[in-house]
Formats: structure tokens, C-alpha cells, sequence
């Protein structure tokens, strides 16, 4: 094993990560809270330099899929589709199967520009996760508690704000609304045959109304979707963790696109669109089940060097006095300053591990269960 390798594996090394991510991200959010003043004097001017800064937290993740693990990414597509990324607004619908789905979205965000403008349809939950919720605030985020009723004006006045946004935006939304489990899919396909619907094998039963608003809202403003179907060679079920832990993986990922105007403006034949997108993303992914590739010519887009000097910059600012202030605690000899030190080392890791803990599938949300916990 290398030193790299080594020190990848190192708790210390990755406590020190957390705390660049950490302190960056804490900084980064009073900037933003600064600029809110910007808003009413000039909104575009706010909604570039929050782009900026929420790079400058979001690429540190992509920072350690690309330079730390060194995951590599593969597209499926053609080039008339890879010509026009981040030349034009988009929708993507992702599936959620994977702990890291989102990274390997914005490293493809990063590597065509949209990373800092990226948008996503989220849970209100995750408005109060420190650093994850509060950049997403500045970002103007639509955040949504998943109960329509109480949603649909919040979710169409937040999509509708964005209509006259500068930047080109690639705007998520995991249509299925939370990740894949084996009981989740049980229930999802018993509503299914409930609704007459072909069943799924690698899906949910995507939830509809989310997306049929969201193209309705951002008609004239977004361009396409692209749908993108993930999946890791060597039937590999990757992790935050790993990733921290250096190990490697190889991502694929199939990208269509499919223009605006070919998306039926009726809600209910919009919502018979995107379920027979789902049956072809179900036997696209059989297809990669059983020949390991998804069908179209492979892209490698070429990882940029903004992410790994972006962390080293942080990284620079922000170990050194730390260093410089741990040495000094050592040097007193003083046990109440030193087990002082230590407990907020302990209480800083739990932290971090929290953070984390938010990706993992087996913490997700009880999104999808309401039909189970009937039936139990």
C-alpha cells in the first residue's frame, strides 16, 4: 500500500476533510447571508455571486469523487446531446437507487459548468441540515414537504421565480421521491397493479405530479430533459464512506434527450409520458444487467482541476491555524485545555459522521411507506 493510499484510510485525514468541508461551508453561509442584501437592489447580481459560492462548498464533494477516489464516469449518449451541456437549461430525472447518486450528478454538473446553478426539488427536511440546507436556501431551492395539497403553491411560485435565471441550470428531480429499497418497491408496485400500470423491476412507481408542474412552470425557460440512468460496473453498491476511503468505482451512465415541446402539455398525458419513460429506464437497466453496457456511443468528459484547487485553497486558509492551535494546546501541558480539545475533536466527528449519515439509504426517508405502515 502507497502513502496515499494509506493516509486515505486514516480517521485523523478524513476528520480533517470534514472540517475544511465544515468551517468552508460555515463561512461560505454567512457570506450568502450577507449578499441577501443584494436581493432587492440587484437579484441577478445575488443569484451569480451565491452560483459562486455554492461551488466553492458543493465542488469539495465532487473534489473527492474525482481527485480522492478517482471514480470515473462514463456517459452513454451521442454528441449532438453532449454538445449542448451547459449550453441550455435543463430538467434531469436521476434514478435514486445509489448512496452517491447526486455526486455522480454534479461531477457531470461541474465538468459542464452547471455545478454552483444546479437546482433541486427537495425535501423541506433538509432546509435545516446545516451547510447541505442553508446553501440551498441562497440558492432558491424549491423545498417541498411531499404532500401535494399542501405543496402546489409553494412548488409553482418557487419554479416560477426561476424563470429569468442567468445561469444555465440543469434543475434535479428524482421522480421516484426517495430512494430504492426492497420494501418500497413491494408497496410501489402493489399500487401500481392497483392504478393498471406495468410493474417495475428496477424503479418506483414515479410520482407524477412534481414533474408534470415542474415542465409546465419552467415551459419556456427550460429547453429539454434528460433522462439518466446510473449504474456502477462490477454490481458495486458504492458509499459516502467509501468514497472518503478512496476506493475507486466506475460509474455509467445513460443520457437521453428529449426536447420540451415533446412532452405533452395536458397533466395527465404528461403523467402517461413519464411512465412510459420508467419502463424504459426499467429495460435499460436489464440491458445493463445482462451486457454490462447501456446501449449508445461512450463519452469520458475530462475532470477540471477548479474542484482539487478549490479544497487546497480552503485547505490552506484553514489547517494552518488549526495546526498552529493545536500545537500551542499540546504545549501547555494543560489537562483541562487539553481534554477540552479532545472533546470537541470527539463532539466534531459525530458531526461530520451526522452529515454523512444523511446520504445513507438505510437512514433515508420513510417517503413511500405510508402503504406499508397500513398494511403492517
Amino acid at each position: 500500500m502507497g502513502l496515499l493510499a494509506f493516509l486515505k484510510t486514516q480517521f485523523v485525514v478524513h476528520l480533517l476533510i470534514g472540517f475544511v468541508f465544515v468551517v468552508s461551508g460555515l463561512v461560505i453561509n454567512f457570506v450568502q447571508l450577507c449578499t441577501l442584501i443584494l436581493w432587492p437592489l440587484n437579484k441577478q447580481l445575488y443569484r451569480r455571486l451565491n452560483c459562486r459560492l455554492a461551488y466553492s462548498l458543493w465542488s469539495q464533494l465532487v473534489m473527492l469523487l474525482e481527485w480522492w477516489s478517482c471514480t470515473a464516469c462514463t456517459l452513454f449518449t451521442d454528441q449532438a446531446t453532449v454538445a449542448r451541456f451547459g449550453k441550455e437549461h435543463a430538467v434531469i430525472i436521476l434514478n435514486h437507487n445509489f448512496e452517491i447518486d447526486f455526486l455522480c450528478g454534479w461531477t457531470m454538473c461541474e465538468r459542464f459548468g452547471v455545478l454552483g446553478s444546479s437546482k433541486v426539488l427537495a425535501k423541506r427536511e433538509l432546509l435545516y441540515v446545516p451547510l447541505i440546507g442553508w446553501t440551498w436556501y441562497f440558492l432558491e431551492i424549491v423545498f417541498c414537504k411531499r404532500k401535494w395539497e399542501e405543496d402546489r403553491d409553494t412548488v409553482i411560485e418557487g419554479l416560477k421565480r426561476l424563470a429569468d435565471y442567468p445561469e444555465y441550470m440543469w434543475f434535479l428531480l428524482y421522480c421516484e421521491g426517495t430512494r430504492f429499497t426492497e420494501k418500497k418497491h413491494r408497496v410501489s408496485m402493489e399500487v401500481a397493479a392497483s392504478k393498471g400500470l406495468p410493474a417495475l423491476k428496477y424503479h418506483l412507481l414515479p410520482r407524477t405530479k412534481g414533474f408534470t408542474t415542474a415542465v409546465q412552470c419552467l415551459r419556456g425557460t427550460v429547453a429539454a430533459v434528460y433522462d439518466v440512468t446510473l449504474n456502477f460496473r462490477g454490481n458495486k453498491n458504492p458509499s459516502l464512506l467509501g468514497i472518503l476511503y478512496g476506493k475507486k468505482y466506475e460509474a455509467d451512465m445513460c443520457v437521453r434527450r428529449f426536447p420540451l415541446e415533446e412532452i405533452p402539455l395536458d397533466e395527465k398525458e404528461a403523467a402517461q409520458w413519464l411512465h412510459k419513460l420508467y419502463q424504459e429506464k426499467d429495460a435499460l437497466q436489464e440491458m445493463y444487467n445482462q451486457k454490462g453496457v447501456f446501449p449508445g456511443e461512450q463519452f469520458k468528459p475530462a475532470r477540471r482541476p477548479w474542484t482539487l484547487l478549490n479544497f487546497l485553497s480552503w485547505a490552506t486558509v484553514l489547517l494552518s491555524p488549526l495546526f498552529s492551535f493545536v500545537l500551542g494546546v499540546f504545549a501547555s501541558g494543560s489537562p483541562l485545555l487539553i481534554l477540552t480539545f479532545l472533546g470537541f475533536v470527539g463532539a466534531a466527528s459525530f458531526g461530520v459522521r451526522r452529515l454523512i449519515g444523511v446520504t445513507e439509504i438505510e437512514k433515508g426517508s420513510s417517503y413511500g411507506n405510508q402503504e406499508f405502515k397500513k398494511k403492517e
